[in-house]
């Protein structure tokens, strides 16, 4: 039998990077500088752990950061993320419908030290929302993925197409339709249209943008704004019109809804600049005035081991 071959893809240290020097210039209250070193050196040791563990594993395996990831992921059999959701989305970028992804929280969030500096700052570290992992139990969770005890799940995406032409990255969270000023208004139109060509009317908007969401991404951006969360392995959409300018009654209840999975929104874009923002806001795409964009779950899937199937 072939030795199993994995991906292990890391959230680099730069992104907690405060040295002393230019910690008091940096903070005003200097624990917020040891709090940060401290996310540092939890996260390095979470990596550490994970890759000791590894080399106790019958299997081949090497490490990337994530900033190195440039091309598609092919030729292996698992992708472990050490980070938090967001090394998983930026992983889910680079993976069609055939490789799983196992993501490890490193860096989870402490109910105790969130209480302690309450009132000096926010000490919320990883949500982890989407990782099956911590370092704690890690080896557990791989040894059911590895002996076939515990089967990823199927997560919808977002397929996005710009005047017919389908875009090559999906969205496992969400994607954000926006003028890149956000103080800017931004100008569209949509509507739904089922499989059968039947449509929902015409919603002319004038607002901050349009958010859609999968059911994963439902807990996230979209439930912060006032949506609310879908079963995780849904394969309909959730869509929201940013602090719309009212047009009235006939109209409020057309800002907020579901693009079911036999459905597509087909929408127009009629300000001078825009983008389609995939899972945050480092993957975008431009759009211009007149560009046509259809959003759907017809992408493939992302198998992704959840946490309430490996505990």
């Amino acid at each position: 039998m072939a030795r199993r071959k994995l991906l292990l893809l890391l959230k680099p240290f730069d992104v907690y990077q405060v040295t002393q020097s230019n910690a008091v210039s940096s903070f005003s209250n200097p624990r917020i500088f040891h709090y940060i070193d401290n996310r540092r050196k939890v996260h390095k040791e979470a990596i550490n752990v994970c890759q000791k563990i590894l080399q106790q594993k019958p299997i081949d395996w090497k490490p990337i950061f994530r900033n190195n990831l440039s091309q598609p992921i092919h030729n292996v059999d698992l992708v472990v993320t050490v980070g938090g959701d967001g090394t998983l989305l930026q992983a889910s970028h680079f993976l069609d419908d055939s490789i799983p992804v196992l993501g490890v929280n490193s860096d989870p969030t402490q109910a105790e030290e969130v209480e302690k500096f309450s009132n000096e700052f926010d000490a919320t570290r990883s949500t982890g929302y989407l990782c099956a992992a911590t370092v704690k139990n890690f080896e557990q969770v791989l040894d059911g993925f590895l002996e076939d005890q515990i089967v990823p799940s199927k997560l919808s995406r977002i397929s996005v197409s710009v005047n017919s032409k389908v875009l090559p990255t999906c969205a496992l969270n969400d994607i954000l339709i926006a003028h890149p000023c956000p103080a800017t208004v931004s100008r569209f139109s949509f509507k739904i249209r089922g499989d059968d060509e039947t449509c929902s009317p015409l919603v002319n908007c004038r607002s901050s943008g349009l958010r859609i969401s999968t059911a994963a991404g439902s807990t996230a951006a979209m439930h912060s704004a006032g949506g609310f969360p879908m079963p995780i392995l849904s394969r309909d959409l959730q869509y929201m019109v940013r602090e719309p300018i009212s047009q009235g009654p006939a109209f409020s209840r057309l800002m907020h809804g579901l693009i079911k999975s036999d459905q597509s929104m087909d929408a127009s874009w009629f300000s001078k600049e825009g983008f389609v923002y995939f899972d945050g806001s480092h993957v975008f795409h431009t759009i211009q005035n007149g560009d046509t964009i259809e959003i759907s779950s017809k992408a493939p899937v992302l198998q992704v081991v959840l946490p309430h199937l490996s505990t």
